[in-house]
């Protein structure tokens, strides 16, 4: 088995579970392959908008992130293979810097995600799964719950289509997002058409998609990022499903993934 998405003790907004912890607990479950991928330094120039401006790990800290999966790689290669990588935000208007970030460390690096967190909002930026009370004024700044989905959605093709250089990541993480907290914001209109058109997309540029477990557990959630239906149009394309827990903690580890195997074949 494999998990494409953990994060690990240098996330700022995660558990101090150490290292370890995550990997014994993941060859107890039976897992052969693994990839950490916290969340990568934001561009210097961009202002994290959540209140504690813990979205990401410090710049300051990647290099000890790296030196350390690489030792740990090393010491656990004859029990499982851990690949290091790295969760990259795309953010609408700093595809130049994202670039050059991706330049200077893709050579390190083993597996990578591209996600959506941040919506650009008239002069800034916002956070689209950081609470639900958080998203109440994100609906209230845009208008409406249905113009919140659809300028996400509309972000994420831009991720797909965006030219981030030859390092650019090729998995598209939690691609349904911004439905974290539909129980309880249902979007009124019907997004399949903009779904289809980004599978379509994934699909032309031989791209992946990070099935990912986390959505499963959250109570205004309650489906896997993305929802079967979508999972069903992706393997028509023949596009890969790499299973994500998105585990922020070692207990996250397996998350979602018994429901979600009995609705699809992924890697």
């Amino acid at each position: 088995m494999r998990d494409g998405h953990i994060h690990t003790p240098f996330c700022p907004h995660g558990s101090r579970d150490s290292f370890e912890q995550y990997i014994e607990r993941a060859i107890q479950l039976g897992y052969k392959d693994i990839s950490f991928t916290e969340h990568a330094p934001l561009p210097a120039t961009f202002v994290d908008p959540v209140p504690a401006q813990d979205s990401a790990m410090p710049l300051s800290q990647l290099e000890s992130y790296l030196v350390t999966l690489q030792n740990l790689k090393y010491r656990y290669k004859s029990d499982i293979t851990i690949r290091v990588g790295l969760e990259v935000d795309f953010i609408a208007g700093y595809e130049e810097e994202t670039a050059r970030f991706l330049e200077t460390i893709g050579p390190e690096l083993d597996d990578s995600i591209l996600s959506v967190h941040f919506l650009p909002l008239d002069d800034q930026y916002v956070c689209i799964d950081y609470s639900a009370d958080m998203f109440s004024k994100i609906i209230q700044a845009f208008g409406s719950i249905d113009r919140v989905y659809e300028a996400y959605y509309q972000v994420l093709l831009q991720s797909i289509a965006a030219d981030l250089g030859p390092y650019k990541p090729r998995r598209i993480g939690h691609m349904t997002l911004i439905q974290k907290f539909q129980k309880q914001f249902p979007c009124s209109v019907s997004l399949k058409e903009h779904i289809l058109s980004i599978l379509d997309e994934i699909q032309r540029r031989r791209y992946e998609i990070d099935y990912n477990g986390a959505g499963v557990k959250k109570p205004l959630c309650q489906e896997p990022y993305p929802p079967h239906w979508v999972v069903a149009e992706a393997i028509k394309r023949n596009i890969p499903l790499i299973y994500g827990s998105d585990a922020h903690c070692a207990g996250d580890l397996h998350q979602g993934r018994d429901m979600m195997m009995a609705r699809a074949l992924f890697i």
